[in-house]
């Protein structure tokens, strides 16, 4: 059910509140073009929008409400489906006012695959519905990776791929040295595997107690019956469990050994702000992420209220995760309206706050690192800003470039570089550089055809000339610099195409390695005929260049490899005219892989069943690239 102020001018706040439901919903704040400034969630519609116009607001709210013609407002079943909701329009709609949160990477998580001898791995993105069972999520991939060195060490589980597994005739060299117990050539049943998988999952949400207890139960049995191998292998999980317990800190919080936890301290300074996520599963402080914001206050030099940045992360973050049962926050918040808001269908989640009662022992000692390591990333943060502001300027002053008076911070620039093996599977990349920063949104890539392989010059003639002309069209900006890896040559290349597209030669600016091709001794060309210059391995404008221009050498190789095993995956086999997937396979059986078809002669090609002699002779001529000799007339 939805709500809104028809127009600009009908727009009566305080007779638009009366009419508004006490149901919880989502509100968003539109100017006269209906363009929409800002999306809230409530509790209560009427309260929470009423807020707005019954208070003094700050000055971002000011600002805000001075523009602001209209109100929509969706109402929802709970408070937890307006959270939902309003994620999805502050990604959609990306409003000037709400404070946003950009992280692309999904957190990884440990993955129990649905196998008799299930498989530990990472996995990111989307859990699939395959029967699989995930522990997570983890801050970061090392996280992931150390936890299954962890559980291989202790439960010797196995990390091969279905592939490597189904196609064992021998142990492999993990079982050698005691990280696998080698179910791929029946070293151990179903049954006993099981058992290590689920006392894997039981250390995993802490609870290792129950584990040592079992463990040494089962050695003691079976030293009691004179099972003295099986006595050892068990002895032997007890030592690598007892020195993963020494190396790792495991908290009990008194909840039977299955904490989870995020613990989230929101830290801000002036006009820079961080939100730090500390994960806990089952007892084990897994590690943090820090989250710097995109906040429309900073703009005014102090940052939005440690309240309202939580209230925009909990909203981005919590919409795309599960929620675990317990959350702990160092800002003063409504817990009750949160709860209601984080819990999932069939569960509760208990939110503490820093000052409450039982937030104490372990807890307290999670929220007190979770808040140290966000002031820690936030000073990074500022250092690395402040240094980089002035990588900034020293190239606007080295290079000469003309802002117009506008703040340094509106400096773009953009970086090329090819990438090739031998000639094959030839890119170019394009990185940009705006806001002292790099803009991954607006990195591109071109795959170059049509040019001689190994043609540097024709690669970089073209990539300029398809990005440019683009510009020229209106599909993007201009930047105030171009910066090419290259020296003289591409230089030369790059200054043609400017000149036909008639672009400034200004702009243009060449990165050689210099004659002892060492880093620090780069010397800069200039398209427009001043003298190459070579800034030293001091200077802060030739710190910024190396930057953009690694940037742009790693993203072309990236993309290169890419292409290159994707042209490697496909068969030449696979582009044969009348040759199908069951002709195919014959071929491949028969001769032992595509060496063997490429070495075979058009007699030996007939001899496979299904392929005649004229389809032979056509196979042989379109993999050789020869004319089609004269066969009979036998059908193919």
């Amino acid at each position: 059910m939805a709500a809104s102020a028809e127009t600009p001018a009908a727009f009566d706040p305080k007779g638009f509140v009366d009419g508004l439901p006490h149901l919880p919903g989502v509100y968003r704040m539109c100017d006269a073009s209906r363009t929409v400034l800002y999306v809230g969630k409530a509790r209560d519609l009427r309260k929470r929008v009423g807020s707005y116009f019954n208070k003094g607001p700050g000055p971002r709210t000011a600002h805000m409400l001075a523009r602001v013609a209209g109100i929509d407002t969706t109402v929802t079943r709970s408070e937890a489906e307006a959270l939902l909701l309003e994620n999805n329009l502050i990604k959609s709609l990306a409003p000037r006012y709400n404070i946003l949160f950009r992280d692309d990477k999904s957190y990884p998580y440990l993955k129990f695959s649905a196998h008799d001898f299930p498989r530990i791995a990472y996995w990111r993105g989307v859990p699939d519905r395959g029967g699989a069972r995930y522990f997570g999520p983890f801050p970061n991939v090392w996280a992931v990776k150390d936890s299954i060195q962890v559980l291989q060490k202790v439960f010797r589980l196995r990390t091969c791929d279905d592939t490597v597994y189904a196609h064992r005739s021998r142990p492999c060299l993990l079982h050698q040295i005691g990280r696998c117990s080698a179910p791929c050539v029946g070293l151990v049943d179903a049954a006993a595997y099981g058992r290590d998988v689920d006392r894997a999952l039981r250390f995993l949400r802490g609870r290792t107690d129950e584990i040592v207890a079992e463990l040494e139960a089962r050695m003691n049995a079976a030293a009691a019956e004179l099972r003295f191998e099986e006595a050892a292998v068990v002895r032997d999980q007890l030592g690598s469990l007892a020195r993963v317990l020494h190396q790792q800190s495991v908290d009990d919080t008194g909840g039977g050994g299955d904490a989870d936890a995020d613990v989230i301290a929101v830290v801000a300074e002036g006009g820079h702000a961080c939100v730090n996520l500390a994960l806990v599963r089952g007892g084990r402080h897994l590690g943090d992420r820090p989250y710097f914001p995109v906040d429309p206050a900073a703009a005014t030099g102090n940052a939005s209220a440690p309240a309202d940045l939580f209230d925009a992360f909990a909203t981005q973050h919590y919409a795309g995760e599960r929620c675990p049962p317990l959350v702990i926050v160092n800002v003063d918040i409504d817990a009750e309206e949160w709860q209601a808001m984080l819990a999932p269908e069939d569960a509760a989640v208990q939110l503490l706050r820093s000052q409450d009662h039982g937030l104490r022992g372990s807890r307290r000692r999670w929220l007190e690192m979770a808040e140290s390591n966000a002031r820690l990333a936030l000073a990074r943060r500022i250092a690395e800003q402040g240094s980089q502001q002035a990588r900034t300027q020293a190239l606007i002053d080295l290079l000469g470039i003309d802002l117009a008076g506008a703040d340094p911070a509106t400096l773009r620039i953009e970086c090329f570089d090819v990438s090739h093996t031998m000639g094959e599977a030839t890119q170019a990349s394009c990185v940009v550089y705006e806001s002292h920063a790099m803009r991954n949104a607006e990195y591109r890539r071109y795959n170059i055809d049509d040019v001689t392989p190994g043609d540097d010059y024709g690669a970089m003639r073209q990539v300029l000339m398809r990005r440019y002309a683009a510009v020229q069209r209106g599909e993007g900006r201009m930047p105030q610099c171009v910066l090419i890896d290259g020296g003289a040559g591409q230089v030369a290349v790059a200054r043609a195409v400017f000149e036909e597209l008639g672009l400034d030669l200004g702009l243009l600016v060449g990165v050689a390695k210099g004659p002892e091709r060492k880093v620090g001794l780069e010397e800069l060309v200039f398209a427009d005929g001043r003298p190459t210059i070579v800034p030293g391995r001091e200077s802060p404008a030739l710190l910024l260049i190396a930057q953009v221009r690694d940037e742009a050498h790693r993203f072309a190789i990236t993309g290169m490899r890419a292409r290159r095993a994707r042209a490697r995956k496909t068969s030449q086999l696979d582009e044969l005219e009348a040759v199908g997937p069951k002709r195919r396979r014959r071929l491949l059986a028969r001769f032992g892989g595509l060496r063997g078809v490429m070495a075979a002669s058009a007699e030996d090609l007939a001899r496979v069943e299904g392929i005649s002699r004229k389809l032979a002779a056509r196979i042989y001529a379109q993999l050789h690239g020869v004319a089609n000799p004269a066969t009979d007339d036998g059908d193919i």
